[in-house]
């Protein structure tokens, strides 16, 4: 029997304005690490904008030393995503690191091995297809992971930041709690809320220079118009943007609503996107922020490969919402100036003008610009179809999921702590777990689609819907599926 028609989830928030709720964060840091060479990826999930060779020390050790030197005293959850073949020697080199600062950090390290074992036990509970959503690969799959732990362990707030950044405000801690759990004026829940990033100069604006190649791709000075707005107004306001690495994400929308594992890139985005449909939202910040400091390693004829499946992607995420009775729909000029521009049904004509204009303005990377041009007319618009659909899928059983495996014992015993890994059986059966568990549960995402209606019943504060525009039929199967290229030959 369906777990989505048997379990009963309380969806009532536990905010109050009136009085303080009790605070427990935690801090989530993925870091990202490859073999000692680089091997070109196709897989747009699994391609990363800052990997770390295994023979490289990287930024993490620069990150955890201004957590620090800041006295951030919460705990750590580092999330090892390492590239296939090197799992054990990743594991081996972040534990290594993470030892250095454990006299003044509380860090817990989450390997593949770790994985593993909750693989196995999340089997046991008939969740046999959870790592397609909870994983070490994809930045959408990696942050549900964290979200996943800060269940298990009980923390009622999870603060992302990335390798790559340092802390440098001693407030840190404090501005990123300031708001988070409360009731705004109005009467609305801040559960989730994003900072801004300051470069190597100081500056918050997008350094992104305007080129005539961009002309249809302006998302520097787009994003730059957006944030300007948001710095000058109150300190916090409803968000366009959110930064993946500087969120903070109360318990009372995590536990409701999952990042996309399926989302190229701007998982952060999209989260944003997400929010909105299920009667959420973000909120910005304009005295929160981090310095992010990283290498200079991808092309940027990769990245924009993965921009357009990323943009392709939300597009069809927004038209297919429209056939959902239970999501608000979102106009994508209610996100102006940014990201609404890269919302709208122009998508299409926008990657591929931008990429023919780019193999003429940057003729070193011609031939990734022309693959990137095939791809906005083929294999992205392909993707968005097949796994658009699946996310809401994925997401509809999520609370319940969650909520399972926040009170399993042996989850609990499995991620006590460093100290615990070892001996989670022996804790497990000390304590009496297997006798308490109650008998596995249906695995609900092999279970063919529930009609939407039997997802969660959100109790976030109700946005009016602010599209008013008719819903359109794109044909975007008008060609043959490139299977090999999608990564879906199984």
């Amino acid at each position: 029997m369906s777990l989505l028609n048997n379990a009963s989830f309380d969806v009532t928030p536990t905010l109050s304005s009136n009085k303080e709720a009790p605070v427990n964060p935690v801090i989530v840091i993925p870091t990202y690490v490859s073999g000692k060479r680089r091997a070109p990826s196709y897989d747009v999930v699994t391609t990363y904008d800052h990997v770390t060779p295994i023979t490289h020390q990287g930024e993490l050790p620069r990150c955890l030393a201004s957590l620090r030197d800041r006295e951030v005293a919460v705990p750590i959850i580092l999330l090892v995503a390492a590239e296939p073949g090197v799992e054990d020697e990743a594991a081996a080199k972040i534990r290594e690191i993470a030892t250095a600062y454990r006299e003044q950090l509380t860090i817990q390290v989450v390997d593949a091995e770790l994985l593993d074992r909750f693989y196995a036990l999340t089997d046991d509970l008939g969740f046999t297809h959870l790592p397609e959503g909870v994983a070490l690969r994809g930045y959408g799959a990696i942050r549900n992971l964290g979200l996943v732990i800060a269940a298990i362990r009980g923390f009622t707030e999870v603060i992302f930041i990335d390798d790559d950044e340092v802390i440098i405000d001693p407030d840190f801690l404090k501005k990123a709690m300031y708001g988070l759990g409360k009731l705004s004026k109005k009467g609305i829940p801040v559960l989730v809320k994003s900072g801004f990033f300051i470069d190597r100069k100081g500056m918050w604006k997008s350094s992104q220079k305007q080129s005539w190649y961009n002309r249809c791709w302006a998302q520097g000075e787009l994003f730059n118009e957006w944030i300007a707005k948001a710095m000058s107004g109150p300190r916090l306001s409803r968000s366009n943007s959110l930064y993946g690495g500087l969120m903070a994400i109360h318990r009372e929308a995590y536990r409701r609503v999952a990042f996309d594992p399926w989302i190229s890139r701007g998982e952060d985005l999209d989260y944003l996107l997400n929010l909105r449909m299920y009667g959420g939202g973000v909120w910005f910040d304009n005295k929160w922020s981090i310095q992010h400091l990283p290498p200079v390693e991808r092309t940027e004829a990769q990245r924009f490969r993965q921009d357009i499946y990323r943009w392709i992607y939300e597009h069809r995420k927004l038209e297919y919402s429209k056939t959902q009775i239970d999501l608000l729909q979102i106009a994508p000029h209610s996100l102006d100036p940014y990201p609404g521009p890269f919302l709208d049904h122009s998508i299409t004509s926008r990657v591929f003008i931008t990429a023919l204009l780019r193999v003429i303005g940057r003729s070193a990377d011609r031939s990734g610009y022309l693959k990137a041009a095939i791809a906005a007319r083929r294999e992205a618009k392909a993707y968005a179809e097949v796994f658009c659909a699946r996310y809401f899928e994925f997401q509809a059983s999520w609370p319940q999921v969650l909520g399972a495996l926040e009170n399993d014992p042996r989850l609990k015993a499995l991620f006590g702590g460093e100290s615990n890994v070892q001996e989670w059986e022996t804790q497990a059966l000390e304590s009496g777990a297997e006798a308490t568990l109650a008998s596995p549960l249906e695995d609900v995402f092999a279970a063919p689609p529930a009609p939407y209606s039997a997802g969660i019943e959100s109790s976030l504060p109700t946005i009016a819907s602010d599209s008013d525009q008719p819903a359109r039929e794109e044909g975007l199967l008008d060609f043959d599926l490139d299977l090999k290229a999608l990564g879906l030959e199984d």
